[in-house]
């Protein structure tokens, strides 16, 4: 009787290409299906909590009437307000992707998948880039009938709410490879993004500060976020925006070289 032949070699890896696109956008649709899975709590929370700030500056602390640089405070206060909202989201999107991820044990289906450092990043980076940008349209368009916002400049609104989200995307990354439970996390968002977030002239126009915070201030990364999204609905800003463009893309790029570093090396990630 005749045999079968044997095998010649051993087994070949299957090949992806220079990217594989397959896993990568496998792993971006998973992000983004885990945020959608709870709207409720990562969409629709959200604007509620946007909703009432919104009533707390207008309503409790009579900021209805005022004007600030030629410009309604309402109108002045919402694209702070829509712009919290998106780097915010896009922060807790990755960095509680990675840290659940830790705690579970599950974070071997992360690295296990043929994916290199840079795909792994990247995707991440985009599906936390995408839930901010989503939380940021679903509140801008609850919030444009109560300021009557208009649009000076769609390009800069664009810009920095991708170049913001993905900049609090990958800080959720570093944040979420750093932290082994909630209580660092959570360490990390009172800290350092909260306290960054309230002082970048979200609620206020930092022409109002002392010159020593006036100063402390446009050292804020976030401030020209801030100030370059607002610069898109009322066409005036408080910082320069060649800075704010140039600063954001320098960040974005410094935090993507670093978390792919990171992933390269394993940090927290391989025993």
């Amino acid at each position: 009787m005749s045999q079968a032949p044997l095998l010649a070699g051993p087994p070949r890896l299957r090949s992806f290409g220079t990217v594989n696109w397959i896993g990568f956008w496998t792993l971006y649709a998973k992000e983004v299906r885990r945020f959608l899975k709870v709207v409720m709590q990562s969409v629709a929370a959200p604007v509620v909590t946007t909703l009432l700030f919104l009533a707390i500056f207008l309503l409790a602390l009579g900021g209805g009437g005022r004007q600030i640089a030629g410009v309604p405070y309402v109108e002045f206060l919402v694209p702070g307000l829509v712009m919290m909202a998106i780097t915010q989201n896009a922060f807790a999107n990755t960095s509680s992707s990675l840290v659940i991820g830790k705690m579970q044990g599950n974070i071997v289906d992360l690295l296990t998948p043929p994916l290199s450092p840079a795909e792994l990043v990247l995707a991440l980076t985009l599906g936390g880039a995408t839930r901010g940008v989503v939380v940021g349209f679903a509140v801008g368009v609850v919030l444009a009938p109560l300021a009557a916002l208009h649009l000076s400049s769609v390009a800069a609104i664009l810009y920095y709410s991708i170049a913001g989200s993905v900049m609090m995307s990958l800080l959720g990354i570093l944040g979420g490879l750093w932290a082994d439970k909630f209580d660092h996390l959570a360490a990390v968002t009172n800290f350092i993004v909260t306290p960054l977030t309230f002082l970048s002239g979200t609620f206020y126009s930092v022409a109002q500060l002392p010159e020593s915070w006036r100063l402390v201030a446009h050292l804020n990364p976030f401030f020209y976020m801030i100030d370059g999204f607002r610069y898109g609905f009322t066409g005036t800003a408080e910082g320069s925006l060649v800075a704010g463009v140039t600063l954001m893309a320098g960040i974005d790029l410094l935090l993507l070289a670093w978390c792919h570093r990171l992933f390269v090396t394993g940090y927290k990630l391989k025993a």
